[in-house]
């Protein structure tokens, strides 16, 4: 029987499996073997999983497991303790870390990126980055609404009448349709920019405004994903974001281009516009940033701006995060284990495309 392998990742709370599901994994059929304190950071502790798995040192895990589950990849030293042929499932990021495969090859183990699972419909219960995507949008804009010196909603009172706050929601993917959620709910008035016409019915029907701009190439075939922009569209999406960026009080970035650096929407000098009290949550700092002066993980005041760059806001909910996660492992093994063996098959759409190396 195959034993399915749970390590903690460092820098990262989540883990990959938990106790709601772990019946479900038994039934691959699996052997399931923890890291000892791998769900601590989660605020899962190893007795709430019961007497179905086992827990042992990282090593050990490591050495005896057939298929390795993590949110971010193991440690270079860990590899020392992985035995060739192990699978290992996580998010490789291979875009941003082009090198990644090659010690894995070296180590002569497969591994699985889900991040670079096509956004397709069959692919949905296992795509991570919308699990991830959706947690971060919501906080994001709960971030904003702590930090920002001013209400959300409007607000009648004795003393006067508070007008809401404005909000401008760059890119309406996952994350965006949830932080325009969030902010709706909040009671802030919501603008959206997105190149891509097929989200405008569902920006509109969560409502917000959709602001379109004339001349953006949509390619289907990108497979959900937005398109890098011509630099006479970007000039004039600029201009526009401009326009309204400076009477907005929160700006959510979540534009991003799959392969490429982020486009930058929200120039210094934009910035330089804006009210003072203002806050920009950038989610795509780590691909560089849709606001020029993001700095990818730390909070910095630009000009009396609050500008957050933070990729990883998933992170901060780690309990469902992990719920997720578990979740979208266990759809992907049952693509991958078939009749408890593991299953490397090529003419899979989803294992070819997340497979980095075999």
């Amino acid at each position: 029987m195959l034993t399915v392998g749970i390590i903690s990742s460092k820098g990262d709370p989540r883990i990959a499996l938990v106790p709601e599901t772990v019946d479900k994994y038994l039934k691959l059929p699996c052997t399931l073997l923890f890291e000892k304190g791998c769900g601590q950071s989660a605020s899962i502790p190893d007795e709430v999983f019961g007497t179905k798995v086992v827990f042992e040192p990282r090593t050990e895990v490591l050495s005896k497991s057939d298929i390795l589950l993590s949110p971010l990849p193991p440690e270079r030293d860990d590899l020392q303790h992985i035995r060739p042929g192990t699978v290992l499932v996580s998010m490789f990021a291979p875009f941003q870390n082009p090198g990644v495969a090659d010690p894995l090859k070296e180590k002569q183990v497969s591994a699985y990126s889900l991040d670079m699972i096509p956004r397709s419909t069959l692919a949905q219960a296992m795509d991570v980055l919308s699990s991830m995507a959706s947690i971060a949008g919501y906080k994001a804009v709960l971030l904003a609404a702590s930090l920002l010196p001013r209400y959300f909603p409007m607000l009648m009172t004795a003393s006067g009448t508070i007008k809401p706050a404005k909000a401008l929601v760059l890119g309406a993917g996952v994350a965006g349709l949830q932080a325009i959620a969030t902010a709706r709910r909040l009671g802030a008035v919501v603008e959206v920019f997105d190149t891509r016409k097929a989200v405008k019915e569902e920006v509109e029907s969560l409502g917000a405004k959709f602001v379109e701009v004339e001349g953006a190439k949509d390619e289907k075939s990108a497979g959900g994903y937005a398109v890098e922009q011509t630099e006479e569209f970007l000039a004039k999406q600029r201009q526009m974001v401009q326009e309204r960026a400076a009477k907005s009080d929160v700006i959510i970035c979540t534009a991003q281009v799959r392969g490429r650096k982020a486009p930058v929407l929200i120039t210094s000098d934009t910035v330089a516009k804006m009210r003072p009290g203002s806050v920009i949550v950038d989610l795509a700092s780590s691909t560089g940033g849709n606001c020029e002066v993001t700095r990818d993980k730390q909070t910095i005041n630009h000009l009396g701006i609050t500008i957050i760059g933070n990729s990883q806001l998933a992170d901060t909910v780690a309990i469902d995060a992990s719920f997720l996660l578990s979740n979208n492992y266990l759809n992907f093994l049952k693509m991958l284990v078939k009749e408890g063996k593991i299953n490397h098959d090529a003419g899979n759409e989803i294992l070819r495309s997340s497979c980095i190396t075999l």
